[in-house]
């Protein structure tokens, strides 16, 4: 374990599936991800997220990000947190997977969300990397469920969600760039859980200690 990790036991996690690496965002990750984001995430005439962050200024994004990524880190708790995990093909980034859990110890549940680089859609990237943030969740977070969300104009996440085995669970009305949007909310359990390549979890004993979790004897 590397100094840092052992001052914050979340950078010491490492998930890796096929040819895919997701770890724990550091502030030196972000110069990589704030290019990718400038190269473009998605078609500007639509907007896939809640608060539409990538409509803020070039020239601002970089520092948004970055207070974004350390309002992470100061928002952890055994009770709420945010695991904001940065995800490379064979060494190059080309997004983010979240998986985040209010009330945890109580709910144990977990809610993903996830960008990609626009250059990466089509690949089969997304699928792959939230089936891999599912089996942490699952395997080895102990969660109950996952959920996610897409707005229902947004056909390409919807996919993701159910390659993976998410199941509709309702729709609720958002504010979208000023506008009301549907958005269609997605649930998932350990049991409807669609598996890809194998995954491998290292270095998340230091994480549990930290929420207070079991550790399963399987985990690095």
């Amino acid at each position: 374990m590397d100094d840092l990790a052992a001052c914050w036991p979340p950078y010491a996690l490492t998930v890796t599936t096929a040819d895919l690496t997701l770890t724990v965002a550091r502030e030196s990750d972000v110069p990589e991800l704030v290019e990718l984001v400038l190269s473009g995430v998605h078609d500007p005439a639509m907007m896939p997220f809640d608060e539409p962050w990538t409509d803020a200024d070039p020239a601002e994004l970089p520092q948004n990000y970055l207070r974004y990524q350390s309002s992470v880190k100061a928002g952890f708790t055994p009770d709420s947190f945010t695991l904001e995990m940065v995800v490379r093909r064979d060494g190059e980034v080309v997004g983010c997977q979240g998986l985040s859990a209010r009330q945890y110890p109580v709910t144990r549940s977990l809610e993903t969300g996830s960008w990609l680089g626009r250059r990466f859609h089509g690949q089969g990237i997304g699928t792959r990397m939230r089936q891999a943030v599912c089996a942490l969740a699952f395997d080895v977070l102990g969660a109950r469920q996952v959920t996610s969300s897409a707005f229902v104009d947004n056909p390409a996440s919807l996919a993701v969600s159910r390659k993976v085995g998410y199941v509709e669970n309702g729709t609720q009305l958002k504010v979208r760039r000023g506008e009301a949007a549907l958005n269609q909310r997605l649930l998932l359990t350990p049991e409807r859980l669609v598996r890809g390549a194998p995954v491998e979890v290292t270095g998340a004993g230091p994480l549990l200690r930290m929420l207070g979790l079991s550790e399963p004897a399987t985990i690095g």
